[in-house]
């Protein structure tokens, strides 16, 4: 009597006739049981609201049409969005959103906070998104506050305590600057085709071919990418030695490759 040879071993020729091993994909739960974080949910839920806040401020007290042209209002409107499902997802322990998208938001949010704070703060009106005085008080003032300074910090601590690190990689990083360079095409096409003399014609006084020719607003513009891809690089780096913030639970045992 002899005992057949098991079909597992590797290394050996597929029998003829006979079926081979079945492969199946393991499901993450069954190595790691999904755990909701309502911490994480609630802060970026706030996140979310505030950024929602500011946005709909900046349409209410001013023209919408000029509002939605900054680049604060749109990269406010995606903060919105992107933590609204950050915080859904938290809370109902799904899985994360993309590394990508998430640190597209950081970078936007940060990058509108750094324009804002080195370059117009001094120079325009607190809250210089609409058509509002130098001395501008109140909602529009409020409005600033929360897209300029809460929201990217809030995004910050949240990227910093809340994300587990490793996960952008240098690719990220250039793929974000095609949003950057495709809003600046934008912002000097739409003041080419607007007439001389219109209110907010271009967005930034930094961007005013009208002022200072397109030569010196092409040199500020490449001089802006340049800082965006560095900044870019920058959160690229920081996320590879940053310690992990998240402690996931062991499940005590591990699964193998298959075998065959």
């Amino acid at each position: 009597m002899f005992t057949p040879l098991p079909r597992d071993i590797p290394g050996l020729p597929a029998l003829p006739g006979v079926p081979g091993p079945l492969s199946a994909a393991v499901p993450a739960a069954a190595v790691m049981t999904p755990v909701r974080r309502p911490v994480t949910a609630v802060f970026r839920l706030l996140i979310a609201a505030a950024a929602a806040a500011g946005v709909t401020i900046a349409l209410l007290h001013g023209s919408p049409a000029r509002a939605l042209t900054y680049f604060t209002i749109q990269s406010g409107a995606l903060a919105a969005v992107v933590f609204a499902l950050a915080a859904q997802r938290a809370w109902t322990a799904r899985r994360s959103l993309p590394p990508a998208l998430t640190g597209a938001t950081l970078l936007y949010t940060a990058t509108a906070a750094l324009t804002y704070h080195l370059l117009l703060a001094n120079a325009s009106p607190p809250f210089a998104l609409t058509d509002t005085p130098a001395d501008a008080t109140g909602w529009p003032a409020v409005a600033g506050r929360l897209l300029h300074t809460a929201v990217p910090l809030a995004a910050a601590l949240d990227w910093l305590f809340l994300t587990p690190p490793h996960r952008l990689r240098p690719r990220h990083a250039t793929a974000w600057l095609l949003y950057p360079l495709a809003y600046l095409a934008l912002i000097l096409t739409r003041g080419a085709l607007l007439a001389p003399g219109t209110p907010g014609r271009y967005v930034h006084p930094f961007l005013d071919v009208a002022s200072h020719g397109y030569q010196h607003v092409l040199t500020n513009a490449l001089l802006l990418c340049l800082a965006v891809y560095a900044l870019a690089i920058l959160l690229v780096t920081l996320d590879h030695i940053r310690p992990a913030p998240l402690r996931r639970r062991k499940t005590g045992f591990r699964l193998r490759a298959p075998v065959g």
